[in-house]
């Protein structure tokens, strides 16, 4: 067809479907209206499907055309760094692939309008984006390349779903030269065969010196490094120690006075905001015994008021940041290790939830009030799990009483525990290493994290009181923040089970679901094997994310019915959160209008705290990484012992002991051609019949490291 009437006849077709009067309608249906004959209706199927190619009009699935968006679906675009990319639509089962021609110019992370294809056969539906609904990346990291003929420049992005190098113009650098990482701050989103474009705004420094490798995480997920004016003047205000008067004013007000109640803060040997501590009695009366165990939470609500600068800043940052080499705290220092902090010696305003529970772990009866507690001493967690392992070298701890509240505190955790495991939750114990970091913050060692009978008493009472709380305010069905964690999906669950009957393991499934207590008894059959941590890490991907939610669903991997988060208001925002609405509750404050208030509040704070909370995981997880990756950098030619974590086409992810992972490519095995078994989970190579499998333990050599993508290439050893 000649371009011209092509041109013409593409232009007619766009002004009837973009008259407001037009239905959608098949192929025969446009042909009758606009006077096309049978014998030239494969000429107007020509200028529909360049239309559709243009992504100007779309088909539905009984085949009727209108313009793209009337069939159009919305989704979140997720780049892949050869070009193509999926969407996610909320309600479809699967993503939607986009092909490389087809991504318009979506960069990763947009929300996109998509037309839908519709594949048979079990394939995968495929998309093409047509609209871009919102921007994801105003900002881009990345290392700055100069031109060296040009005055021009371009920035690599750091984030490899970013496909495209972001172009430069001259005049538009700050001065950047070759090697500095900066920020770019975009122009232009470019399109299919351009280049984005983008004027640098930032320059974070080079990319070999000291602190720029975190510095550029920070800015890459938008961390805050500062506070505004306004928060720092309003924290100033805050008082930085408790008045003897303001005790006695708070105590009239019918706050509980439990200074005199022995307890203690159990910490890691760094921390310093001291959010939470513990106390413990018990009693023995008829035969029964009952234990007085109390959970006592820094009182942040009294001093972070609603709609305050302070509240404001903290809803906006939802978490606190832990970083290899940095805290980014949700609320100033001021705050959090100051007058919110339970610092021994100190008097502090507290929320607490005081349980009784009998000998079998049930909680017979408890009370949430506000209090004043003084701390009697800071411990740490190596310091009492000395004590309750023999190994304790401080004689005060035990004439002072503090060694037999410890135990007596185990004790009552081991009970609570036990019930726990009763019930079927699932006890995910990663290994876990901690980074250490030189002063210029070149990772100097990798130290595991200990998980001891310290840290689980401490586990084990947060838990508790988590529990008591969300069931008292579910049953009093006031609105509330819960943390939920969903029942896996059925087909997950089962492509689960069939992978794990490689390995000798079976998983009971009933009526298409599975109860947590099937996957805690599969944990304890595998635990001490070579394919423990990788089973453990298979069932937690099988599994749905936690998250926030206004509904009380229940906690599947705590096999809980109620489950809420109390305990950390320092640093999570939906904690502050519900303590501010168990304190209004507490002095009857909560009345038609103010339950009103948070019914059209909460929902919303459920969906952004939990969409905080992700970006902080993603963003500590990227600098780990960031520091594996150059702990190994020093190793290139060292031999390890690990375990095979993972397995795709391309190769295989081996795991070390100290929780660096790095990849086996299969173009490195032997010469051979290595085929992947779906059905077994291995790659078999197609003339030795050698396989690699999950789980499967493993010698291999570090060959190679990127910094830029953040990768470690290992090569198998041969035994001999």
């Amino acid at each position: 067809m000649e371009e011209n009437l092509l041109k013409e006849r593409k232009e007619t077709l766009m002004a009837l479907m973009n008259d407001k009067a037009y239905v959608p309608m098949k192929l025969k249906e446009l042909a009758i209206l606009l006077g096309v004959p049978k014998e030239d209706r494969g000429e107007l199927e020509a200028v529909l499907k360049a239309l559709m190619a243009e992504g100007k009009i779309a088909v539905s699935k009984k085949g009727k055309y209108a313009r793209a968006e009337i069939f159009a679906e919305t989704g979140v675009f997720t780049a892949h760094y050869k070009g193509f990319g999926f969407v996610s639509v909320e309600g479809r089962e699967s993503d939607l692939f986009i092909a490389p021609d087809n991504t318009g110019d979506a960069m990763d992370g947009d929300t996109v309008q998509v037309t839908v294809e519709e594949a048979g056969n079990g394939r995968r539906a495929e998309g093409t984006v047509i609209k871009v609904l919102k921007r994801a990346n105003e900002t881009v990291v990345g290392m700055y390349e100069k031109s060296k003929k040009n005055h021009f420049g371009f920035v690599i992005p750091d984030n490899p779903r970013i496909t495209m190098d972001i172009f430069v113009p001259e005049g538009m650098d700050m001065g950047a030269v070759s090697g500095h990482k900066v920020m770019v701050k975009l122009t232009s989103y470019g399109g299919k065969r351009k280049n984005p474009e983008g004027q640098v705004v930032e320059i974070l420094g080079h990319v070999n010196d000291p602190g720029v490798d975190i510095l550029s995480i920070v800015r890459a997920y938008g961390l805050p490094e500062s506070y505004p004016e306004e928060v720092m003047e309003e924290a100033a205000r805050v008082p930085e120690e408790l008045s003897a008067e303001t005790v006695e004013e708070e105590i009239k007000k019918g706050r509980k006075d439990l200074r005199s109640v022995p307890m203690v803060t159990i910490d890691g040997e760094d921390a310093k905001d001291l959010d939470d501590a513990v106390s413990i009695s018990k009693e023995c009366e008829d035969g029964r015994t009952i234990y007085h165990l109390g959970v006592h939470i820094a009182d942040v609500a009294h001093y972070v008021t609603e709609k305050s600068a302070l509240d404001a800043e903290a809803y906006r940052r939802g978490t606190s940041v832990y970083l290899v080499d940095r805290v980014i705290p949700m609320l100033p220092h001021r705050l959090s290790n100051g007058i919110c902090s339970l610092n021994a010696g100190c008097d502090r305003l507290a929320l607490s939830c005081l349980m009784d529970m009998d000998e079998k772990g049930n909680i017979t009866g408890h009370e949430i009030c506000e209090t004043v507690v003084r701390i009697d001493r800071r411990m740490t967690y190596t310091a009492v799990n000395a004590v309750l392992t023999g190994g304790n070298t401080d004689e005060s701890l035990e004439t002072e009483g503090f060694g037999s509240m410890f135990r007596l505190l185990d004790e009552a955790a081991g009970i609570l525990r036990k019930k726990r495991m009763e019930r079927g939750a699932v006890d995910f114990d990663f290994a876990e290493c901690k980074i250490l970091l030189d002063e210029k913050g070149r990772p100097e060692a990798l130290v595991p994290r200990e998980r001891n009978a310290a840290t689980m008493l401490i586990e084990d009472f947060m838990l508790a009181a988590n529990e008591t709380v969300a069931e008292d305010y579910y049953w009093q069905q006031i609105p509330f923040l819960y943390r939920t964690h969903e029942k896996p999906d059925e087909e997950k669950i089962r492509r689960f089970a069939i992978l794990i009957n490689n390995f000798g393991y079976s998983l009971h499934i009933g009526n298409g679901e599975v109860h947590p207590k099937e996957i805690q008894k599969l944990l304890s059959r595998a635990a001490g094997t070579p394919e423990e941590a990788m089973l453990s890490r298979l069932a937690l991907r099988s599994m749905k994310q936690a998250k926030y939610t206004t509904d009380c669903v229940g906690h599947f991997g705590l096999a809980a019915r109620y489950y809420t988060h109390f305990t950390s208001p320092i640093r999570r925002y939906p904690d502050l959160q519900i303590h501010r609405i168990i304190k209004e509750n507490l002095h009857g404050r909560l009345g038609e209008k103010r339950l009103s208030h948070y019914g059209k509040l909460l929902p919303e704070a459920a969906v952004w705290t939990s969409s905080r909370e992700r970006l902080a995981e993603e963003a500590e997880r990227e600098t780990e990484k960031a520091k594996k990756v150059q702990y190994m950098e020093r190793r290139i030619g060292e031999v390890f012992d690990g375990v095979i974590s993972g397995i795709s086409n391309y190769g295989f992810y081996v795991e070390l002991p100290d929780t660096v992972e790095g990849m086996v490519h299969v173009s490195e095995l032997d010469g051979d051609y290595y085929v992947f078994d779906e059905a077994h989970y291995e790659l078999v190579g197609e003339r030795t019949r050698k396989r690699f499998k999950l789980g499967q333990p493993i010698r291999v050599q570090v060959v190679a490291v990127d910094r830029y993508l953040k990768t470690i290439d290992f090569l198998p050893v041969r035994e001999f």
